[in-house]
């Protein structure tokens, strides 16, 4: 395959561009840098900085001919996104509008879209999230993939396009060739926050609330390994190229663990207790959100090889440890 991919120098993107290109094929990144690493980008892959929204710089690098893009490119933190609500229509929405349009115009017409669980909100009881689920997003980044999804599905229902939605729950980990991995300075990610502390880059861990509805009061999140999320693209595009039907598909492994565990975690593995504190809640966060991810296994037969959370923390760790 020769793949375009939007926000190839971040996280997931650049995790996601390794895998593809250790499977042979060929990568194209465009990515402006402005949360991403150029540091991150694979040197088998062609890199062109630029915005997504940038036309010229777009309609000239959409002269190759590209046999499907995958967009990740967009703002990813939650309480950024509730100050600054328009910054996030305009990357997110705005701005992808813009580029996904240039793509159809030069008959790239396949897409993988890097949405989120975020656009469930609140479930009414604590219960696995399938895809089938009321959409009721709480913040504006969650609002802004949503908006797009919509955006996306409306073009498919126009025979426009051909899209595979993936809906992440929580990434976590870094590429076990310690190639790339979160870079975000001050994140919000939990693992990422408790590995700087761990590491001794950030002074303490807050607990934002311990007052939920869960058994130790803290939010209990669905955990994916940064890989296994990588493989999962590169099944729905090899399975989008020759199915040619869209598709949306949750990403996770189905299995939950509390704030207070994954922490619980990383002080066994590290022998020691974190300098940690309880805070109050933040805005917008939810208290239970795990996948059901029984329509992505039963169709591609899928079995995760990163699904436990040692390992997970255990990489993220060893990341902390070499990144800058």
């Amino acid at each position: 395959m020769n793949i375009l991919v939007t926000g190839g120098a971040g996280y997931i993107g650049s995790n996601t561009s390794h895998l593809l290109i250790d499977k042979g094929h060929e990568v194209t990144i465009v990515d402006n840098l402005i949360q991403g690493d150029e540091k991150l980008v694979p040197k088998k892959a062609n890199f062109i900085k630029a915005d997504i929204s940038d036309e010229n710089k777009i309609k000239k690098l959409l002269q190759n001919k590209f046999d499907l893009v995958m967009h990740f490119a967009g703002l990813v933190k939650v309480e950024e996104s509730i100050l600054h609500p328009k910054k996030y229509q305009e990357y997110n929405f705005e701005k992808a509008k813009i580029f996904l349009n240039l793509c159809l115009e030069s008959d790239l017409n396949k897409l993988i879209f890097s949405s989120s669980a975020g656009v469930y909100g609140q479930t009414k009881k604590i219960k696995k999230i399938n895809e089938n689920d009321n959409l009721n997003p709480l913040n504006p980044y969650a609002e802004t993939k949503y908006k797009f999804e919509r955006y996306l599905l409306d073009l498919v229902e126009k025979k426009k396009l051909q899209c595979t939605i993936l809906r992440y729950f929580n990434v976590a980990g870094a590429d076990e060739k310690r190639r790339t991995g979160l870079i975000s300075k001050g994140s919000n990610n939990l693992i990422k926050a408790a590995c700087e502390v761990a590491t001794k880059k950030r002074k303490k861990f807050i607990i934002n609330g311990d007052d939920y509805g869960t058994k130790d009061g803290t939010p209990i999140r669905d955990f994916i390994h940064v890989t296994d999320l990588a493989e999962m693209h590169f099944i729905a595009a090899e399975n989008l190229l020759i199915e040619q039907k869209s598709e949306i598909y949750n990403c996770g492994y189905g299995e939950g663990f509390s704030v207070k565990q994954v922490i619980n975690e990383i002080e066994k593995i590290l022998e020691r207790d974190l300098n940690k504190e309880i805070g109050s809640r933040r805005a917008g966060d939810i208290e239970y959100s795990v996948a059901d991810v029984t329509k992505f296994k039963k169709k591609f037969k899928w079995q995760p090889k990163y699904n436990n959370l040692t390992l997970i923390l255990k990489s993220a760790l060893e990341w902390e440890k070499v990144c800058e």
